[in-house]
């Protein structure tokens, strides 16, 4: 029912906004200096008028609008950040490590454990790293029809795209959508995946920019199929680099029947409505009050033909099927002020009404693990954002107030430019939030995979400060402690993947260091982090060292016509004991059996931006073949060989 009542809501919504607008040619004002004729040169910089049709358009009209309402504009130019988020996740993918295949899951190897959510997070989590969540879905507002195509090679028969369209119909109402989709059969055996993100996103704002209201339908599909790794007894071929096995397809698997798939769909609607509205330089304080209603529902599945030791003993034999479900309903309420002296104040209070759980019930040594965790948790929450001379500070707070989960969190954080090009900031952050859903109940066919566990709230303390200065470097240290943390690993007696909590506390700090230097037309960008853990049971892992290093040259050529971008990208970290990969829960779990890493991976690349195209050419991890075959992603999973791959971003104005 809440689903037919969500959808027919938000279509009621698209509909009755598309009815009140006006057709309207007349361009909408720059949001910031323009220089045509710089931009013309186009490589570094972004589109000019030259590649617009329109050519009363700017590109600085071309908005982009985060769910926090926060503004920037596309972006056309090719620049070493481009470079680094020229990927499947369409972002830097720094501290990540990818698993062999494309479309696969990451292996952390950098943690941020800022945490501003009130609610346990569904299972599955390696199978996330695509999903997108509320915060990930921007709006838009563009004076004509605006698009991108993004292509990048996949590997073997397979390809990878993400197409995107925006228009503004009028002045009032926007409408996107998009879809992102992946097909890869991979390099070993039994390891396809194929996935799509389907957007949808529609905005309007009324002539009396009294009323906003941003809306979006999200549905997402995430197929892996999955192989439990190259056997052990394979792992000897692999190291040895024997040129029999050069061909990664005549490895052994542990099995080659299961697969994996994560699906949702999600209705959000925010909306606003300004009570007491800026008139002029004297009346400068606003009032508005708003609401947002978003239900998502979502399963993760796993399937397998036949049982696998590899998992333990089975309920049956064969047609094995293990699915999760989560049904998430939230109502809010929200007030806002702003006043230019006092800042913005904001409360809101809301609702999550909550359904997770399986379709069937499971009795295990003569005791029912109960199928289901349902309920609502009330909340409230506030936040504070100020800006006094070169001094800004924000404050944010969320606290469950009554229902089935405890949780709270309570966030300030300051910043203070001292010139122009020095920035400090300091940040502080205390959370206290149930474990995700699959370590409270699980169910599977496999015995091993059930139990219901009654788990204390998960507690980190997080204080970071930060310098940041685009001339000299940036600097950030985190320092943070986990009490209560929950985590898979694999039990001293059966050696299989279970759920623990871990009752002392853990010490987390991390120093990161990034600096861009360029010489003339050459240029070094650098991202080290370093990790120190204190943790005497070895259930919280990082590497000491992670780094990343590019060497680059850039130039115009062709009168300006072509910029080019090319260089060596140097990734390493240092042993550490990797955590493993549970393809059935599609979690990650502590090993602390062998230490992996140590191992350098150099990317070669070649970028060229023609107008609004940026082509890509990438020869990647080509030292493979001569600097060791020790390079993993997680225990039995061999990282990426080299591969030649390329693509394209190309952006279309009308």
């Amino acid at each position: 029912m809440k689903k037919i009542f969500l959808a027919l809501f938000l279509f009621g919504f698209g509909l009755s906004t598309y009815s009140q607008i006006i057709q309207s040619t007349d361009g909408l004002t720059p949001t910031g200096d323009y220089d045509e004729n710089q931009q013309r040169r186009g490589s570094t910089k972004s589109t000019s008028n030259k590649n617009i049709i329109n050519y009363d358009a700017k590109i600085e009209q071309y908005l982009i609008i985060s769910p926090e309402r926060d503004t920037t504009h596309v972006d056309t130019s090719l620049t070493i950040k481009k470079e680094y988020k020229w990927n499947y996740l369409r972002k830097d993918v720094f501290g990540l490590l990818k698993f062999n295949n494309v479309g696969q899951t990451y292996n952390t190897l950098i943690y941020n454990l800022d945490n501003e959510k009130l609610m346990p997070l569904f299972g599955a989590r390696a199978r996330h790293f695509n999903y997108m969540e509320i915060e990930d879905i921007n709006y838009y507002h563009v004076p004509t029809p605006f698009t991108e195509l993004y292509y990048k090679s996949a590997f073997e028969q397979g390809q990878q795209v993400d197409a995107f369209f925006t228009v503004n119909t009028s002045k009032q109402f926007n409408f996107s959508v998009a879809y992102k989709g992946l097909r890869s059969l991979g390099k070993y055996q039994h390891i396809l995946t194929s996935t799509g993100n389907f957007r949808f996103t529609s905005s309007y704002d009324s002539k009396d920019k009294r009323y906003s209201a941003n809306g979006h339908i999200v549905i997402q599909d995430l197929l892996n199929q999955e192989n439990g790794g190259i056997r052990d007894d394979n792992i000897i071929y692999f190291e040895s680099g024997n040129p029999d096995f050069k061909d990664r397809g005549v490895f052994d698997v542990n099995f080659e029947n299961a697969e994996n798939i994560l699906k949702g769909k999600r209705f959000h609607l925010d909306h606003t409505y300004k009570l007491i509205q800026e008139k002029d330089s004297i009346s400068n304080s606003s009032l508005k009050v708003g609401n947002v209603i978003s239900f998502e529902d979502k399963y993760y599945e796993f399937n397998q033909s036949a049982a696998n030791e590899y998992f333990g003993d089975a309920f049956q034999a064969s047609n094995l099927r293990d699915r999760a479900t989560l049904e998430d309903f939230h109502l809010g309420a929200y007030a806002e002020y702003r006043n230019e002296l006092l800042g913005d104040l904001r409360f809101q209070a809301g609702m999550d009404d909550f359904n997770y759980g399986y379709d069937k019930l499971v009795i295990l040594n003569e005791e029912v693990i109960t199928n289901r965790l349902n309920g609502k948790v009330y909340n409230i929450g506030g936040g504070y954002t100020n800006k006094i001379g070169r001094f800004n500070i924000k404050g944010d707070f969320g606290l469950n107030v009554a229902g089935d989960f405890d949780g709270n969190f309570i966030t300030g954080q300051a910043t203070l430019n001292i010139i122009d090009d020095i920035l400090l900031s300091a940040k502080i952050n205390h959370s206290s939030k149930a474990p995700n859903y699959n370590f409270l109940l699980y169910q599977s066919s496999y015995k091993n995979y059930n139990w219901r566990n009654n788990f204390n709230n998960v507690k980190t303390q997080n204080l970071q400060f930060g310098i940041l200065s685009q001339k000299w470097a940036e600097v950030l240290v985190d320092i943070s402690t986990i009490t209560d943390y929950a985590y898979y690993k694999k039990e001293e007696t059966s050696d299989l993947v279970k759920p623990f909590q871990n009752n002392s506390t853990i010490g987390y700090l991390k120093v990161q260091l990034n600096k861009d230097v360029k010489l003339g037309k050459f240029g070094i960008d650098n991202s080290i982090v370093y990790q120190t853990i204190e943790d005497g049971s070895q259930v919280f892992n990082a590497p000491e060292f992670v780094t990343r290093n590019t060497v680059y040259f850039q130039n115009h050529f062709f009168r300006n016509a072509l910029f080019l971008q090319t260089g060596v990208t140097f990734n390493y970290f240092t042993e550490y004991y990797m955590n493993a990969y549970d393809p059935l829960l599609a979690e990650f779990y502590v090993q602390t059996d062998r230490k992996f890493g140590g191992f350098p991976m150099f990317d070669f690349f070649i970028d060229a931006k023609v107008r609004t195209a940026r082509i890509y050419f990438k020869a990647e991890h080509f030292n493979s073949a001569w600097t060791g075959y020790d390079y993993y992603s997680a225990p039995n999973y061999p990282y990426r060989d080299f591969i030649l791959r390329f693509g394209i971003v190309w952006n279309f104005f009308l």
